[in-house]
């Protein structure tokens, strides 16, 4: 008898400390309305920006993972950017991302498809996916608002950690009403109110100021948008994307 109870608590400790499979949800997430974005397996729900279909060339599945294939470091030329079918307001967004050697990437938000369609990626507020030390992108803006996990050209992401390069990182974004903030890894690195007045000043010290990004209302201040990865030029993978309405 101790040894079938003995057997049982171990079992049970295994079961407990087994890692979550990825692009998968636990009971505990279901229940408290956690939807998947990516379902490792299709690319279904996602379509190219600007476009009904998801692209034919550039981004693909494979082990779990949705990636974008190197092609010459230009942003959104070579493959294009996707976008979820649905658009979200007040939500918890969740991610993994993994870089390669000076790779550049992003993860937008509160992007709203424009007419007629701009040159380069569709207009959202970013999170910024970047290998800090080997992209020059990381050096221009103002402050390191061009960083990793950064709202990119607006606040730089303070106090983070992000793991080496060819290592998974944890993105998360979370927007409740004009409140938003970027995590990293767990921690919180950014934190800013939409539409404030201090918000409104960045942006006008920013590339944000021109007038293409503000033709449909004040930049980043749509009610709603869709979620987008972005495509430039370099090779980056993500995985368990999910989000939660709130």
């Amino acid at each position: 008898m101790k040894q079938l109870i003995l057997s049982g608590l171990l079992l049970s400790l295994f079961a407990f400390e087994s890692p979550q499979a990825p692009n998968t949800l636990t009971t505990k997430e279901k229940k408290d309305g956690w939807k998947l974005l990516f379902d490792g397996k299709t690319t279904n729900g996602w379509r190219g920006a600007y476009k009904d279909k998801f692209p034919a060339r550039g981004w693909s599945v494979n082990d779990g993972l949705l990636t974008i294939q190197k092609s010459d470091g230009s942003e959104s030329q070579s493959y294009g950017d996707i976008v979820t079918d649905g658009e979200y307001s007040d939500f918890d967004l969740m991610f993994d991302f993994k870089l390669t050697d000076g790779a550049n990437s992003g993860v937008k938000y509160f992007v709203a498809e424009q007419s007629p369609k701009p040159k380069g990626s569709a207009f959202g507020l970013e999170f910024q996916v970047l290998d800090d030390d080997k992209h020059p992108d990381a050096k221009l803006g103002r402050d390191g608002n061009r960083t990793v996990g950064s709202l990119y050209d607006l606040i730089p992401a303070s106090g983070k950690k992000a793991n080496p390069i060819g290592e998974w990182n944890t993105g998360r974004v979370i927007s409740k009403s004009k409140h938003v903030e970027h995590w990293l890894n767990g921690k919180k690195v950014v934190e800013y109110e939409r539409g404030s007045e201090k918000f409104r000043e960045l942006v006008a010290m920013s590339k944000y100021k021109a007038p293409e990004y503000n033709n449909n209302g004040r930049f980043g201040e749509a009610p709603k948008g869709h979620i987008l990865l972005q495509d430039h030029g370099e090779l980056v993978s993500f995985r368990n994307i999910k989000i939660k309405t709130l």
